[in-house]
């Protein structure tokens, strides 16, 4: 499977908040926030049909608006524009930090797909190769010693691509150390519906960015960037793999999700006895997809090999003390659920996996915090062995319902998990409840990936 995608640069731009609307602002990063220097940016990625469109018209009559409204956007969301500032190590007191000037905008780029014929493949759920996605999102510029030290890095930037007479897809690529999933939809969302009006209507998405907010009365903050340095991380994980990925979208609806709950409630007295499971819809998609995917790498079981599974967990409720529903950073608290490779391959391995992955819940749900300095470690091992996996996104995150005036996507992808060990989750636009899994792998384990998930269906299905 070859990449057959040709797209061209039509035209770029700067688009910063309005004149004078911002003060030049330097924010520290909060213990929250650190964790997230460990990882390379987040790109997501939306398909919109729009039949008539060409780049002419696009670049004429819509492109306006759009830098319009995302400058009145950015008056509230204003780190986006600015940069992560990473002094030299041997800065005394110094720390990486967000800072925003006057000077600063995001970049936005517009170019062009001459095939209505990609649009619709790349907007399929079916295998297509992983490289053309990356066409479609931009890269952030970084100026200094690499990205490690001594470094000024762009936070966000945006890649508009038109495909004539099929469609449009918006990329971004955000250094997730700027803001949670929670943060950027919420500009996401404040932008559409400020483009979807022509810019007439006030946004309803303000934020808060006042970092004291976030407590850290042990000095998390302090140990983090420690590890941090220690690390010396630069670019931290690599996209350049040696053989073709390919990238293909699965889906879990309810009645999937209720079949393999059955099926794991008539096992589980058995096998746990009267300990109660937490079986949330979010556990039951993430212990079947864990071993979808032990299973598509290895074949034999080791007793003593033990796999790690780590996926995020909101903190806005987990925190023992209230967090402004508009503050604009990270707050998140880092799960990390661990089963043997003997116990995820067995008879009962979604047993183990659904177990493991609720247990880690539940102690987030009791202390978010406890554990937290064990969570850069704990992400690095996760990071540097292939026998662990990660989740990344959420399915409570309405993506589907961005609309910036020609309709609600047809498609989202996260082009980041590309050869990083990490499964995508978000929201399904066409099953109400369901979950899209997007995940990227070489062709051969995608085959066996796609084949255990069909299994994995049937078996849970009639096995109850």
């Amino acid at each position: 499977m070859v990449s057959s995608l040709k797209i061209t640069v039509v035209e770029t731009c700067t688009v910063a908040p309005p004149p004078q609307s911002v003060p030049p602002t330097s924010l520290p990063l909060t213990f929250l926030d650190i964790p997230w220097l460990l990882f390379t940016p987040t790109q997501p990625l939306f398909f919109y049909e729009f039949p008539t469109i060409t780049t002419a018209h696009f670049k004429q009559n819509i492109l306006p608006n759009l830098t319009k409204t995302l400058s009145l956007t950015l008056q509230h969301f204003f780190p986006f524009a600015g940069n992560l500032v990473t002094p030299s190590p041997h800065s005394t007191g110094a720390a990486p930090h967000l800072e925003y000037t006057e000077d600063d905008s995001i970049l936005l780029t517009v170019a062009e797909s001459p095939s209505a014929g990609d649009f619709k493949r790349l907007a399929a759920n079916h295998q297509k190769t992983a490289r053309d996605f990356r066409d479609l999102v931009p890269a952030l510029l970084s100026a200094g010693s690499g990205g490690e030290a001594g470094s000024r890095q762009q936070l966000l930037a945006i890649q508009i691509t038109v495909f004539p007479q099929a469609g449009i897809s918006m990329g971004f690529t955000l250094r997730h150390v700027a803001a949670d999933w929670r943060t950027f939809n919420n500009f996401l969302k404040g932008w559409s519906s400020l483009c979807k009006s022509g810019g007439e209507s006030s946004s309803e998405y303000t934020s808060l960015h006042d970092r004291s907010v976030i407590r850290d009365p042990i000095g998390l903050g302090s140990t983090f960037l420690n590890e941090w340095w220690a690390m010396k991380i630069g670019r931290s994980i690599s996209t350049c793999e040696k053989t073709i990925i390919i990238r293909s979208t699965f889906v879990l609806g309810p009645i999937e999700m209720e079949s393999i709950k059955k099926w794991i409630l008539t096992r589980s007295e058995t096998l746990f006895g009267s300990t109660q499971l937490l079986l949330s819809p979010y556990v039951l998609v993430c212990a079947f997809l864990w071993v979808c995917w032990v299973k598509a790498h290895w074949s034999t079981s080791e007793e003593n090999c033990v796999h790690y599974f780590g996926f995020v967990a909101g903190g806005m409720t987990r925190l023992r003390y209230t967090v402004p529903d508009n503050y604009a950073g990270n707050c998140v608290g880092f799960g990390r659920s661990s089963a043997t490779r003997y116990e995820l391959l067995g008879e009962n391995g979604i047993l183990f996996a659904a177990r493991a992955i609720g247990d880690t819940i539940k102690k987030l749900n009791a202390d978010m915090l406890g554990g937290a300095e064990n969570w850069m470690s704990d992400w690095k091992v996760l990071r540097e062995s292939e026998l662990h996996i990660m989740v990344t996104g959420s399915p409570k995150v309405d993506l589907y319902g961005l609309d910036f005036g020609w309709g609600r996507p047809v498609k989202m992808e996260d082009v980041s998990i590309d050869g990083t060990g990490a499964i995508s989750l978000c929201e399904c636009r066409e099953v109400v409840g369901g979950v899209e899994i997007g995940v990227a792998l070489p062709k051969f384990k995608m085959d066996d990936f796609t084949i255990f998930f069909n299994k994995g269906l049937n078996h849970y299905s009639i096995g109850y």
